[in-house]
């Protein structure tokens, strides 16, 4: 018995020992099966998650998103919070010749590191010009890649050699009714329906007339976008526009145009009697040269211009975007189409970086 007890227990012995084996080299192997997917999965949570939380914190809201659909009340422009806000841009040259700047990184460039919050898109509205429907899309591009960057897109019939509005409405009315119908939706989008009337033409007579019946088809489409009304002698007599201007439609104001060397305390009298009289206006172009857009600067008479028309809450754009040679192009003796350097900014470009900064 004693030694049957022996072997019976060393057989106990046994096989305890190899359950304990068996268990130790079992419960490592369960444990890492069960670790890795879990350390695995924080992993990939955090690879995925944690760069897309910095980025929202990182990035900053573009003007679109901060104040949204404008409106006009009284002679301001205000936002969708019903507060006051002032555009401030530049516009390209012709489309038909400089298309390069319409894109999406000089957009976007212009806007982080000038402090741009709108661009004007200058379609010229003669076929003597240029002017031919294909280069809609390039309109619909630039406005496009200004949703994308979250400024605002000012849509621009760029009358001038044809001077008086009505030469070419026909035209006018077939791209505005695209245009609206594209972007009657859109919160960035202003129309511009004839920029600089000149010549003889007379507001009442040609002007007004041509105004109130684009209005009337954009507003069929589109009933609450700004739209910019051109005025007399290339967009300069808003005077006389004060005394009978457009009514019964909302979101209405008109154009003033100026070049510092040329336009200077007359022309902002006539702006002060203009807004005394509570007609909105909008500084759709305006260079720190001459009125040919070419020849000296004069950058005292420009700093008033931008003094007066920040203290009046104006929006303004300047003239333009393109190495073209002459004063008024803010590029020089380069190709590139955006990340320029102070070195490649004429002097009227170097103005401009530091008037958008004020």
């Amino acid at each position: 018995m004693r030694k049957g007890s022996t072997i019976y227990l060393i057989i106990i012995v046994i096989v305890i020992g190899a359950i304990i084996i068996f268990a130790g080299n079992f419960r490592p192997s369960k444990l890492e099966e069960n670790v890795e997917p879990t350390e695995n999965v924080a992993e990939e949570t955090e690879n995925v998650t944690v760069p897309e939380e910095e980025e929202k914190e990182e990035r900053e809201e573009t003007p679109v998103e901060i104040h949204g659909k404008l409106s006009v009340e009284g002679t301001d422009i205000i936002d969708e919070n019903g507060e006051k806000f002032q555009l401030k841009g530049i516009s390209t040259h012709g489309l038909q010749w400089f298309p390069q700047y319409v894109n999406q990184e000089a957009f976007i460039y212009m806007r982080d590191n000038w402090g741009i919050n709108a661009i004007r898109l200058a379609m010229y509205s003669n076929p003597n010009d240029g002017y031919k429907t294909e280069l809609h899309q390039i309109v619909k591009n630039g406005v496009q890649y200004a949703k994308n960057a979250g400024i605002y897109a000012i849509i621009d019939w760029h009358i001038l050699n044809d001077g008086n509005p009505n030469i070419n409405k026909e035209s006018a009315k077939n791209f505005f009714m695209e245009m609206a119908n594209l972007y009657k939706d859109e919160e960035n989008v202003i129309y511009e329906i004839c920029n600089e009337p000149n010549g003889d033409v007379q507001w009442l007579r040609d002007i007004k007339p041509y105004a109130e019946e684009m209005i009337g088809e954009i507003r069929k489409i589109d009933d609450d976008a700004i739209i910019v009304v051109g005025t007399p002698t290339w967009s300069q007599d808003v005077d006389v526009v004060a005394q009978n201007p457009i009514t019964g439609y909302d979101n209405i104001m008109y154009a003033l145009h100026f070049y510092s060397a040329t336009h200077k305390d007359y022309l902002r009298q006539k702006l002060t009697t203009a807004l005394n009289s509570g007609l909105p206006v909008f500084v759709t172009e305006f260079g720190i040269c001459d009125a040919s857009g070419n020849g000296n600067l004069d950058i005292e008479e420009a700093d008033k211009w931008i003094e007066f028309l920040n203290s009046h809450n104006i929006s303004w754009m300047n003239w333009n975007l393109s190495n073209k040679n002459e004063s008024s192009a803010i590029l020089k003796n380069t190709e590139k189409t955006t990340g320029w350097t102070e070195s490649e900014l004429s002097e009227s470009g170097k103005w401009l970086v530091e008037a958008l900064k004020k």
